[in-house]
């Protein structure tokens, strides 16, 4: 005997409904991944349950992006069927695109900053946790490569200044030699002056006992020359 068809209404107790809600959502899910994974599919699945909270799915966690892609093709059949851009219609569509748009990118900065993760399944949290570390290694990538370049830049300059010293030492070299080299000639020429003077004689260097005996037999010799003179005249003046 088979089975009747369910009619679609509202389920009027609580229970079941609650009941009934989880059971569908999760099979719902399901079915999503299924025929995204089978078929090679995009899929992008959103449902709030009555209080509010947030059920979603999206083939590869990249609902943004195919949500990007529904605007975009939504937005090209409305410019078909409605050229007029500027009718209210078409003011209303965008303002709901982008309200939506951002909600979906404070949705996921709050995930980011690790905000609001309850509503987030465990699949999804796998995924964010994936493209936190691919951020984190493309960030920790950029600052290496910042960091090489900055020492590459500072070895450069310090060639570069050492290079600069270098040349600077070399000039004050060369001044200080051509500074130096007028004195250097002044003092040849002196000393050539003083090789031309006349050298004094040398002079008989004789000991103190020595010499002052040859100064006392010098002084007698002297003494017994002038003796006979003085009395000459000394006896002249006396007749």
């Amino acid at each position: 005997m088979g089975r009747g068809r369910v009619q679609l209404k509202r389920i009027e107790n609580k229970i079941n409904r609650q009941v009934t809600f989880s059971k569908r959502s999760t099979g719902l899910l399901k079915k999503a991944h299924e025929i995204s994974v089978l078929c090679d599919a995009q899929v992008a699945l959103i449902v709030f349950s009555n209080k509010g909270k947030l059920f979603e799915y999206a083939t590869d966690s990249c609902m943004e992006q195919i949500l990007e892609r529904y605007e975009r093709y939504s937005y090209a059949e409305r410019q078909l069927v409605e050229p007029d851009f500027e009718s209210q219609g078409n003011w209303t569509f965008e303002y709901s695109r982008l309200k939506a748009k951002v909600e979906v990118l404070q949705r996921n900065h709050r995930h980011y900053l690790g905000e609001d993760l309850d509503s987030l399944t465990l699949r999804e949290i796998q995924s964010l946790e994936q493209q936190l570390d691919t951020a984190h290694k493309q960030i920790r990538q950029r600052k290496n490569q910042l960091m090489h370049e900055s020492i590459t830049e500072l070895q450069k300059k310090e060639k570069a200044i050492q290079e600069q010293n270098n040349l600077l030492a070399k000039k004050i070299k060369e001044k200080e030699k051509a500074a130096a080299q007028p004195e250097v000639q002044n003092w040849e020429q002196q000393n050539h002056d003083l090789d031309l003077l006349p050298q004094p004689l040398p002079c008989l260097n004789i000991g103190g006992t020595q010499q002052d005996e040859f100064l006392q037999a010098r002084r007698n010799q002297l003494d017994l020359t002038l003796e006979p003179f003085y009395s000459c005249h000394l006896g002249c003046f006396a007749a």
